[in-house]
């Protein structure tokens, strides 16, 4: 069974079955390492892009409302609220 088969659900909506077959083809023969490189850029560029999304929608937030709002985004109100708790939480 091909591995675009064994993961249908993990199918990304702009990528044929084929074409993903290629790119996980492609990682199985990287080895750990590089793989490990690309998860660790893949999560770098995720946040850069979730910060700009809040930069955008909040112009007037300064460095630390947008690392506070991103950290709301990824740990939920509950964790921030342990965090920092004498803060209010930050719109993301």
């Amino acid at each position: 069974m091909s591995a675009a088969a064994d993961s249908k659900d993990l199918l990304p909506a702009d990528t044929s079955p084929e074409a993903y077959e290629v790119q996980i083809e492609a990682y199985r023969r990287m080895g750990g390492p590089a793989r490990c490189a690309i998860a660790f850029r893949l999560t770098e560029f995720a946040r850069l892009a979730a910060e700009a999304g809040i930069r955008e929608r909040h112009p007037e937030y300064d460095d630390d409302r947008v690392r506070k709002a991103l950290f709301r985004l990824r740990l939920g109100d509950e964790l921030m609220r342990t965090i920092w708790p004498n803060d209010d939480l930050v719109a993301p």
